[in-house]
């Protein structure tokens, strides 16, 4: 099937770097005119999709299977990636396209970034949560035994393809883990998107996203503010095993950041309560799990990559959401309840 309607189109302003977000139905057909604008005469396309998910780029090309999820997030896969591009001889005029969910835009990415110190890359995000946040931005990393997205560099693709065709095939739990970056949106910017048609969901994060990297391309202020929910998320994602996926774990930590800010007196009983009922809203658990260890918790969120000066939290307050260094820990454990 082809484009049959206008995609929604988002630029992110990056100057020389900027990149177009096509958000619709059939945009993935759009790939050989992208490889085309930016001239790749080869491409290796890494998908964890069916062959039928991602069109021919219109150049010779090699398909190499992924798979998605956090256990294969690591510096192996990264080199195995590596090592097929240079057996297909790309060169840093080629290009790299990726396909698959929030896991495989990330490897992806940091490969690219890598290979011949960075070759072009196009993202054709496949699940909710890749296409309202994961794809867009240019962080990519993977994760060590000790926390997760610890190794990585900032890379800018060179297109995303966020076609919602695709989020008609996720399972039904897949996509209620895209809704957990949509609700922490909430609070950082992009209004209430509870109800609204999914492609104005993921045009409206993306938006967000956009003006706050083309603001703070490399976290040096404003794009903490993505963060949101995420130092715990991250948290319970290693200690859970993975078994929480990334969106359901940024839900809980969603709630727990509005928690944590009415504790230390930033925000009101309304607006905490506000966190429970927006993340629930999006069929969510907003609840912690009961067998995690607070203590692990708290050790894994010290080594957060924003824990700078002790633990460290994107929190709401009087004049919106900033980043909070050095919170006193019996403040986070009454949080964490």
């Amino acid at each position: 099937m082809q484009v049959t309607e206008t995609p929604a189109r988002i630029e992110v302003a990056l100057g020389e770097r900027a990149y177009p977000v096509l958000i619709g139905p059939g945009v993935r057909h759009r790939l050989p005119a992208e490889v085309a604008r930016i001239g790749a005469r080869r491409v290796v396309v890494v998908s964890a999709r069916p062959p039928e998910w991602t069109p021919d780029p219109g150049v010779p090309h090699r398909v190499v299977p992924a798979r998605d999820g956090e256990h294969d997030k690591t510096l192996a896969t990264v080199e195995q990636l590596c090592r097929a591009f240079a057996e297909f001889g790309l060169t840093r005029t080629d290009a790299v396209v990726s396909c698959g969910g929030g896991t495989t835009t990330d490897v992806v990415g940091l490969a690219a970034g890598l290979y011949h110190r960075g070759i072009a890359v196009i993202h054709l995000p496949t699940s909710l949560l890749a296409q309202v946040d994961a794809s867009v931005g240019g962080k990519t990393a993977v994760n060590l035994p000790e926390g997760k997205n610890l190794v990585g560099v900032y890379w800018q693709p060179r297109a995303v393809l966020c076609d919602t065709e695709h989020l008609t095939t996720l399972p039904e739990r897949e996509r209620r883990n895209g809704y957990g970056e949509i609700a922490r949106a909430h609070f950082i910017g992009a209004g209430d998107l509870r109800g609204r048609p999914v492609a104005e969901q993921i045009a409206a994060c993306v938006a967000l996203k956009a003006r706050v990297v083309a603001a703070d391309e490399r976290d040096s202020g404003l794009r903490h503010i993505l963060n949101y929910g995420h130092t715990l998320g991250h948290a319970l994602e290693v200690a859970t095993g993975f078994r929480l996926r990334h969106g359901e774990a940024v839900g809980v930590g969603t709630v727990f950041a509005g928690r944590l800010a009415g504790v230390l007196g930033r925000i009101g009983p309304e607006r905490v309560a506000e966190h429970h009922e927006v993340v629930a809203g999006y069929g969510l658990d907003p609840e912690l799990p009961s067998d995690v260890d607070h203590d692990d918790l708290v050790a894994l969120m010290r080594r957060d990559k924003k824990a700078t000066a002790g633990l460290s939290f994107v929190l709401d307050g009087p004049a919106g959401p900033e980043l909070v260094a050095d919170v006193p820990p019996e403040a986070v454990r009454t949080a964490l309840g």
